[in-house]
């Protein structure tokens, strides 16, 4: 496989790495992050890491994949714990348990032919392009330098009930009402994470998909698009579930289903998590990416907290959530991060969150939610366009006459007043240009929604 600069940095991107196996991504250039991760992690002052983590979904070309970096790990003298199939909130928890750096083989919700590593340092701190991507594509494009010294030694243990366990200390589900939950796991790790979770407490798991199958024969493992979704709302009303959940197919992000199948929005799960860690702790700082409802700064403010803006992404999020010390954070895509998870992501956390609240009262989910849901939202809506920065400009040339004010944190926010605004901006993972709109009304969604693509899609 060919290593040209432009090769390794299309697959060592802002916050992970990701590519087609066998064309972008093989066991040698994994082998090589490997090497160059753990000569970081030894020569960090603040690492000096001696071992390191290494979990992997359930896809083909995991295992083996997984191998090929405990080979590139031990080969720089530091040891490997393999913990093998593992949702990456469990490799987080792994990194956390073991105060080690970890890495995480998946593409999340990608095609099957995909694979990819989430990077963590000890505790399961963030690894982006400024803090050690930048720095492996670099060592992947020169070569990483041999070491001398002993080779290290590679162990395996199950900390899955450890997980569980874990997760159980910090929402307590054993006195709620009984429920009825429907779990989508769209054949990935949520079929391996849920009975563990759920078994002790008093839920009746109406499982769908749980056999673990790294070719998604049922529907791509991606609950943020609508047509995933399909199957869970039919089988919520089919069983009469209390509540539907969807995972992808890493399992760290979770979507949710109300009780009469109609999609709850990720950014009102925000909102009732923060309420939920604000009563804990009042005054509390709260993390949303900019493209989650205006309704969660709003509540966050209401309640006393303090509301922090930041961009997309797990790893600038969980930066945030460090600098500042916030309780938790939550974003438009399910991801969903709590300082008593080390700052990181678990889908399954806010989940057992969603679940404390319904079962501690009596309201169906759909009367619950409705207090969240202040305003309407598009959901993301992809484009491919040949030059993102060219239509992103032609759109805010569109808007300019009403414009109230323009930001470029992440993308371009166009706040057109009243409670409307839109965001365009360009995915980190894929060729794609992302739109966002937020209005009071649905009537005002569809139409600020049609007028932006008119533009986008010229």
């Amino acid at each position: 496989m060919a290593r040209t600069a432009e090769s390794v940095h299309a697959v060592i991107k802002a916050y992970d790495v990701r590519g087609v196996v066998g064309e972008q991504l093989d066991s040698d250039f994994v082998r090589d992050v490997a090497g160059s991760f753990a000569r970081l992690m030894r020569e960090d002052e603040t690492q000096q890491a001696t071992r390191i983590v290494v979990g992997h979904d359930m896809r083909a070309s995991s295992p083996e994949l997984a191998a090929a970096f405990a080979d590139g790990v031990t080969a720089q003298g530091l040891d490997v714990v393999l913990i093998g199939l593992a949702s990456t909130d469990q490799l987080y928890f792994a990194s956390g348990l073991l105060d080690c750096p970890g890495a995480m083989f998946t593409a999340s919700h990608n095609p099957a032919r995909y694979n990819g590593i989430k990077l963590c340092r000890a505790g399961a701190k963030p690894v982006g392009q400024d803090t050690g991507l930048g720095t492996i594509a670099q060592d992947v494009i020169s070569g990483v330098p041999q070491h001398d010294g002993p080779q290290g030694k590679v162990t395996e243990q199950d900390v899955l009930g450890d997980y569980a366990a874990f997760l159980g200390g910090l929402v307590d589900l054993t006195g709620i009402r009984p429920l009825t939950v429907a779990v989508d796991a769209g054949n990935g790790m949520g079929g391996h994470t849920v009975p563990a979770v759920f078994e002790p407490l008093p839920l009746t798991v109406e499982p769908l998909y749980f056999e673990l199958d790294g070719t998604f024969p049922n529907h791509e493992a991606n609950p943020l698009d609508p047509k995933n979704l399909v199957d869970l709302q039919e089988y919520v009303r089919k069983t009469g579930a209390d509540i539907g959940l969807a995972f992808d197919g890493d399992a760290d992000r979770c979507f949710v289903v109300d009780e009469k199948g109609n999609p709850v929005s990720p950014s009102a799960v925000t909102a009732l998590v923060a309420q939920r860690e604000l009563a804990k702790e009042p005054g509390a700082t709260v993390i949303h990416n900019l493209i989650t409802s205006r309704a969660v700064p709003e509540l966050v403010t209401e309640l006393g907290g303090t509301p922090v803006r930041t961009r997309v992404g797990h790893s600038f999020i969980k930066q945030q959530m460090a600098e500042t010390g916030a309780v938790f954070g939550g974003e438009h895509s399910a991801h969903y991060y709590f300082r008593d998870f080390w700052g990181a992501d678990s889908g399954m956390l806010a989940a057992m969150h969603v679940l404390a609240a319904l079962g501690e009262q009596d309201l169906p989910l759909s009367e619950l939610m409705a207090g969240y849901n202040t305003y309407q939202a598009s959901g993301e809506i992809n484009s491919t366009v040949a030059n993102a920065a060219e239509r992103t400009d032609a759109v805010v040339a569109a808007f300019a006459d009403r414009t109230e004010s323009v930001d470029r944190l992440d993308g371009v926010t166009v706040d057109l007043g009243d409670g409307a605004w839109f965001n365009l901006r360009a995915s980190n993972t894929e060729p794609l240009l992302r739109l966002n709109v937020e209005a009071r009304t649905r009537t005002q969604v569809d139409a600020l929604v049609d007028e932006v693509l008119s533009v986008v899609r010229a």
